[in-house]
């Protein structure tokens, strides 16, 4: 199976995103690649600000043009595509990923447990979180979708580990509070904390973080990483910039 792991640059408009993202597709075609990983809210970017008249307006609905749209590049290009997204239900927000499949189904959705997404005093009845953790199995193997702090539940990791998957697809949207994309801290502080935790579920785990160059005021310093069922980490892509990390297993 090989994999791209899609760091994408991320603005305020959303067309420009979704321009970015369909190119980032065709080149981990070119590349004969099976799957292609984008972020947590790889579509806008994690900028709600628990105001819900401007955080509803940035959910997308499943389905709806944006994901009708991926599914069939999915088809077009006869590849596994998982994004996330903020989706709008209604009146209810959610942090989401979608697996959409090469026959453009959208096969798989998970729904965000841990709730850090969003501010503590954010309104429950609007800012949701999801509750079950679903395997997808396909013919490379079990994946699990796991979205950022999700990983950092000893709970949710218990529950995913139960379910025994061959696969973690890891998305987060993630900065550091001095807004550097500091290559040095993330290896020596942080880089270590999420190895271990993807350890503790025995399964392949890929990981990629989105990239803002500042124009969203967010400063996510993106960066990618491959690492295997032992922990060892496989391959990486350095912070501060837009790309494809390239995995083959």
């Amino acid at each position: 199976m090989k994999v791209a792991l899609a760091v994408n640059q991320i603005c305020e408009d959303i067309n420009s995103n979704l321009k970015t993202i369909k190119k980032m597709i065709g080149e981990a075609t070119d590349h004969n690649c099976d799957l292609i990983l984008f972020p947590e809210a790889a579509i806008t970017g994690l900028i709600n600000n628990d105001n819900p008249e401007h955080d509803l307006s940035l959910g997308e609905l499943i389905s709806g043009d944006i994901t009708n749209q991926l599914c069939e590049i999915a088809i077009k290009n006869s590849i596994n595509i998982v994004i996330g997204m903020l989706e709008r239900e209604e009146k209810k927000l959610y942090d989401t990923a979608i697996f959409i499949t090469s026959d453009g189904k959208i096969s798989l959705k998970y729904r965000r447990i841990s709730s850090g997404w969003h501010g503590e005093k954010a309104d429950p009845n609007i800012y949701c979180q999801g509750h079950t953790i679903q395997i997808l199995e396909t013919k490379f193997g079990k994946f699990a979708i796991l979205i950022c702090g999700d990983l950092f539940d000893e709970k949710i990791i218990k529950k995913v580990k139960i379910l025994k998957p061959n696969y973690i697809l890891f998305l987060m949207a993630r900065n550091f509070e001095d807004n550097s994309y500091d290559q040095e801290r993330w290896d020596k502080e942080e880089k270590n904390e999420y190895v271990k935790q993807m350890k503790k579920i025995g399964a392949a785990t890929f990981m990629v973080n989105y990239f803002d160059n500042g124009s969203l005021n967010d400063f996510s310093f993106g960066g990618a990483m491959a690492v295997s069922k032992a922990g060892n980490i496989i391959s990486e892509l350095p912070l501060g910039r837009e790309g494809i990390l390239f995995v083959e297993l």
